[in-house]
């Protein structure tokens, strides 16, 4: 890749493509002289909303989430051409998520609905320890690398 021939994404195509069902990478300060905590994560974004994440409430993520105020996500694509959407923003909330929710996360990403109704009878066991973690988007940056295609 050539960051000279990089070309950055207007408003609508960053938000297009951030709103895609990508596997984002979360990136959070992890404190103690340590590099960011960095992990792959399933989230949901509609165009001028906010990026929504369900994870465990105990998992370190959310706790550094929570700690910092802020995280950054990072959502790229290979081909046809590289793409990619860095945004970073505060934390707005961090609240035990609902079943609808998690199912409307989940069905971006599994593929059948047997999938989908697995997936969520093991996280929603014990719904109290499942968290929506909400960001509002305040930084971005974006690239095609790939020119015209």
């Amino acid at each position: 890749m050539n960051e000279v021939d990089a070309m950055p994404l207007s408003v609508e195509e960053r938000e297009k493509f951030l709103a895609g069902p990508h596997v984002a990478a979360v990136a959070v300060e992890a404190g103690g002289g340590r590099g960011p905590v960095n992990v792959p994560v399933w989230y949901l974004y509609r165009p001028g909303g906010e990026v929504v994440l369900v994870t465990g409430r105990a998992s370190r993520k959310a706790q550094l989430i929570a700690d910092a105020g802020r995280f950054t996500l990072l959502v790229d694509q290979t081909s046809p051409t590289y793409r990619y959407v860095s945004v970073e923003g505060e934390l707005v909330s961090l609240e035990t998520a609902t079943e609808e929710l998690a199912r409307e996360i989940a069905v971006r990403y599994l593929p059948t609905e047997a999938a989908v109704d697995a997936h969520l009878e093991r996280i929603m066991a014990d719904p109290e320890a499942v968290v929506a973690i909400r960001m509002r988007p305040r930084h971005w940056h974006s690239a095609d690398l790939g020119g015209a295609s």
